[in-house]
C-alpha cells in the first residue's frame, strides 16, 4: 500500500510543479505562444511524467535502504545517519549565499536544480565517509578501549557476523563453536531457516520430526546464553528455497555462511560469497598423521581385503591395516604407512609393528605328540599259567 501512494504523490507532485512552472519561462517564450492553457498542460504532463520515473526510482531506493537498515550493525548505521546529517547542512551552508543571489530570466530555474544535486552530492558523500571513517568517533566514546582504538586505527578489523544453515544448527556442534570462541560477532539466524525447522518438526517421518525439534530447542538455548547477540533476520527475501534466501542474506550483509552442506559452500564460493564449511573446519582441525608414526590402536573389524583390519583414531579418522584380520578386539601397535585425503574425510593406512613380539597374527602349530593324546589298550591282560 505504501508504493502506490509513493509513486501517486509524486506523480502530483510533478504534475502540479509543471503547472506553475509556467511562471518561472521566460516572458518572451510565454507571449510567444499562441494558447497558454494548452502549453500549461504539456507541461504538466511532462512534469507528471518526471514525477513518476523519479517515483519508480525513489521506490527501488526504498526497498533498498529498507533491506541495508533490517541487517545493517547499529554502529555502522548511526555513523551512516550522522554523515548524511552533516552532509546535507554542509550542502545547505554553501548554497546559502548562492540562492539569495538575484536572477533574472531563466537562470532562475538554476536555483531549484543546483539545491537538489548539491543536496544529493554532498549526502552521498557524507554517508560514504561516515561509513568508511566512522569507526573512529568509538575514540570520543571509550578512549580507554585498546580494542577501540585498533578498530578505529585499522589494524583490527570487527568480526563479520555469522549467519547459520540449517544443517549446522540441527548438527549442534554450533554450541561447541560458541562456547570456545570459535565464532565472533553476531550470530544471525533468517525466518526461512527457523521456518523450514518448524515444518521439519511437523512432519510425520519420526526422524525428520527429531532433527526439527532438535534445532529449535538448540536456538532456544543459545538465546538464553547470549542473549542480543543471537539476532532473528526478518527480512523476507524472493527465491526457490531456504539456500538462495541464505546467499541473498550473506551478499547483502557481507556475512560469514557457516554451514554443513558442501553444495551450498561451493556455490557460496562461486558468488565470492564468505563461507565457513563445518566439514572442512573439522577436517583441518585433525591431528596430522606422518607416514612412520607409531600408533596404539584397537581393531575393530574386518577390512575390505581378506587380511585387513580397520581401527579408528580418536578424532574418528579410519585407519586400515594390513594383516590384522586375526586381531579384531586387540589393541595393537602400527606403523603408519601412508595417508589419502578424500572430500568426505581422509583414510590412513597402515602395518603391524614388526619389532612386537605379540603382534604374531599365524597361529603356532603343536606338535602331533601333543595335538593327538596317547591311545590306551584296551586289551585284558593275561591270565597267569
Amino acid at each position: 500500500m505504501v508504493d502506490p501512494l509513493i509513486l501517486l504523490l509524486f506523480l502530483v507532485s510533478g504534475a502540479a510543479a509543471g503547472w506553475m512552472g509556467i511562471h518561472l519561462l521566460p516572458d518572451g517564450l510565454v507571449s510567444a505562444t499562441t494558447n497558454a492553457e494548452q502549453l500549461r498542460l504539456q507541461l504538466s504532463a511532462a512534469g507528471g511524467g518526471i514525477g513518476l520515473i523519479a517515483g519508480l526510482v525513489f521506490k527501488k531506493l526504498r526497498v533498498r535502504l529498507m533491506q541495508q537498515v533490517r541487517t545493517m550493525p547499529t554502529d555502522l548505521l548511526v555513523s551512516r545517519a550522522v554523515g548524511l546529517i552533516l552532509g546535507l547542512l554542509v550542502a545547505n551552508l554553501l548554497l546559502l549565499p548562492v540562492l539569495l543571489l538575484p536572477f533574472s530570466g531563466g537562470i532562475v530555474l538554476l536555483k531549484p536544480l543546483l539545491a537538489v544535486v548539491s543536496n544529493v552530492f554532498f549526502g552521498i558523500l557524507g554517508s560514504n565517509l561516515a561509513e568508511v571513517h566512522g569507526r573512529t568517533l568509538l575514540r570520543l566514546f571509550n578512549p580507554a578501549s585498546t580494542e577501540a582504538l585498533l578498530v578505529a586505527d585499522g589494524v583490527l578489523t570487527p568480526a563479520t557476523a555469522k549467519i547459520l544453515d540449517t544443517s549446522v544448527i540441527i548438527d549442534g556442534r554450533i554450541r561447541g563453536m560458541l562456547a570456545c570462541g570459535l565464532l565472533e560477532g553476531q550470530v544471525i539466524v533468517a525466518e526461512s531457516v527457523i521456518g523450514e525447522m518448524q515444518q521439519l518438526s511437523d512432519s510425520t517421518n519420526i526422524e525428520k520430526r527429531a532433527k526439527g525439534r532438535r534445532g529449535l530447542k538448540l536456538l532456544k538455548d543459545l538465546r538464553e546464553t547470549y542473549g542480543r547477540r543471537l539476532v532473528i533476520n526478518s527480512t523476507r527475501y524472493d527465491g526457490k528455497g531456504t539456500d538462495d534466501r541464505l546467499l541473498q542474506l550473506a551478499s547483502d550483509t557481507g556475512g560469514t555462511l557457516v554451514t554443513a552442506d558442501f553444495n551450498l559452500a561451493q556455490v557460496a564460493q562461486v558468488k565470492d560469497l564468505k563461507v565457513m564449511n563445518l566439514s572442512e573446519l573439522v577436517i583441518a582441525l585433525r591431528p596430522e598423521v606422518q607416514p612412520g608414526d607409531e600408533l596404539k590402536l584397537k581393531i575393530v573389524r574386518e577390512g575390505k581385503e581378506d587380511s585387513q583390519g580397520v581401527g579408528y583414531l580418536d578424532d574418528g579418522t579410519m585407519v586400515v591395516v594390513n594383516e590384522a584380520k586375526s586381531l579384531i578386539g586387540q589393541r595393537k601397535p602400527v606403523v603408519v604407512t601412508g595417508a589419502l585425503q578424500t572430500p568426505t574425510g581422509r583414510m590412513v593406512f597402515a602395518r603391524l609393528d614388526e619389532n612386537d613380539a605379540s603382534t604374531d597374527t599365524k597361529p603356532s602349530t603343536k606338535s602331533k605328540s601333543q595335538g593327538k593324546p596317547a591311545k590306551t589298550s584296551n586289551r585284558k591282560p593275561a591270565d597267569p599259567g
